[in-house]
């Protein structure tokens, strides 16, 4: 007898194939999908690489461009400080350099000496032969001063023809001999202006700096001291004619 064998049960393979092209489909798109998203991912950090590599060169214009703000700033202070005639500090810029030096004195028990200096004949001689032979007396005497002092020390023009001298370390005996070898010096300077010789002159007063002392006061005594100089020798004078 012969029994009819069932075929093991599944489905037909007309019936499989669509199937097995939506697993391949799948595939595909898993594919394209895990394709776009590393793309995406490196055009991302290449992005991020890129707004970081701007950020640095902003940062970079930004200190250069505040480095030359500074830079200007420092000059302009400079120039504000610096009489424009003679190339060393004006009034504004004495000062500073007067209220650092008592700061530093008061702190450090350092010692000092303040001198102002006024030109004697400077006006007379502006008003016979002009400004432009007053200017060539006031960078003769500044020279003359600048030659005097040494590298720490300050020279400076108040304005008109007053200059004023910072000297460190100097006893109060000290700064007067000081004070007298400067006259004698500005003494000794002689210009020659429509053929004529002519000299000028100057007169110096002394204040002591110490822990003591303050700027503004100083300045007061070395002012008083220094007009006080300049009736002797203009006494001195009178006395020597006579």
């Amino acid at each position: 007898m012969h029994y009819p064998v069932q075929a093991k049960p599944g489905k037909p393979l007309s019936r499989l194939q669509p199937e097995l092209g939506m697993k391949k489909r799948v595939l595909q798109l898993q594919k394209r999908s895990e394709g776009a998203n590393k793309a995406a991912r490196k055009k991302t950090g290449i992005g991020c690489l890129s707004a970081a590599g701007r950020d640095r060169a902003t940062i970079r214009k930004l200190r250069s461009d505040l480095a030359a703000a500074l830079k200007r700033i420092e000059e302009l202070q400079a120039v504000a400080d610096t009489d424009f005639l003679l190339g060393i500090p004006n009034r504004r810029g004495f000062d500073h350099e007067l209220q650092r030096a008592v700061a530093y004195i008061k702190r450090y028990r350092a010692s000092g000496a303040l001198i102002l200096l006024d030109v004697d004949r400077l006006k007379p001689i502006n008003d016979a032969f002009g400004h432009a032979a007053g200017d060539q007396v006031l960078k003769a005497i500044a020279e003359t001063l600048s030659r005097q002092v040494r590298a720490s020390d300050v020279v400076g023009r108040l304005g008109g023809d007053e200059f004023a001298l910072l000297l460190w370390n100097l006893s109060e005996t000290d700064a007067r001999a000081k004070a007298v070898t400067l006259e004698a010096d500005i003494d000794q300077l002689t210009f020659v202006f429509g053929g004529q010789k002519v000299t000028a002159g100057a007169s110096a007063g002394v204040a002591v700096l110490n822990v003591q002392s303050e700027a503004a006061r100083a300045m007061e005594e070395a002012d008083s001291a220094m007009y006080v100089r300049k009736a002797q020798r203009r006494h001195e004078t009178k006395s020597a004619v006579a």
